[in-house]
């Protein structure tokens, strides 16, 4: 019984993984719309990548490691677009981490200690956002913290806890349950912080109709005033 419900476990997993890594794919396309990372962060998704790289090599050490292979060779894939200025560092450290345990440790041992280090840089993944949360806190905006992304982070480690649990793998169920912790965490921060970010959003608005370059000149001072009074905050 507990085989067929880790199965279903992990189908969910990488159906949910599967939306988590899709969920950033609009703030992608307006970063090359804008050709401007503006206020977000490379940080978590270069965590990201190096973890689901270190899960596809934990996935090919053990045994029915299947569902941790398609869905971090897909989350890899997307993660590469966000990441390509260290995409270098990512390749070389995976690589340094493979051959010391291909040739100093073997069999179990090297099982264990694979396990380890992923479960050390899943945690990592769940902590990269704090840098966003901190930024949520202290200019009383939600812009650059999607709530799906926050929502299906949270169901994905609820998903993969529980696969981890039953297949009873613990270098994957046990960084989850911070996981879980930190998405709670980020959807309560958005639902404090969603409405002072409206807010904002209508203060910086032009008046409509005013379409003369004095009109011009004050929308720009809106903004700037703006800027003036983030950069406040933030300090």
């Amino acid at each position: 019984m507990a085989p067929n419900m880790a199965n279903v476990f992990g189908i969910l997993g990488n159906v949910v993984s599967f939306l988590v890594y899709l969920a950033p794919v609009p703030t992608f396309h307006r970063i090359c719309k804008k050709k401007s990372t503006e206020g977000f962060q490379a940080i978590p998704y270069a965590v990201a990548l190096f973890s689901a790289m270190l899960y596809l090599y934990y996935a090919f050490l053990k045994k029915n490691g299947m569902m941790l292979i398609t869905i971090n060779t897909f989350g890899g894939t997307i993660e590469v677009f966000t990441t390509k200025l260290i995409l270098l560092l990512n390749v070389s450290s995976l690589g340094l981490i493979t051959l010391c345990t291909y040739y100093f440790a073997h069999g179990h041992l090297r099982v264990n200690i694979v396990g380890w280090i992923c479960a050390v840089f899943s945690v990592a993944v769940f902590v990269a956002p704090l840098s966003i949360m901190r930024q949520v806190v202290r200019t009383k905006s939600v812009e650059y913290m999607p709530f799906t992304l926050s929502c299906f982070l949270t169901l994905c480690a609820v998903v993969w806890f529980f696969y981890g649990f039953l297949i009873k793998d613990y270098y994957i169920a046990t960084p989850n349950i911070l996981g879980f912790v930190f998405g709670l965490a980020q959807m309560m921060l958005y639902l404090v912080y969603k409405n002072d970010s409206m807010c904002l959003n209508q203060q910086i608005q032009p008046t409509e109709g005013d379409s003369s370059k004095d009109g011009d000149d004050n929308h720009h001072q809106v903004k700037t005033n703006n800027q003036e009074v983030e950069v406040v905050v933030v300090n």
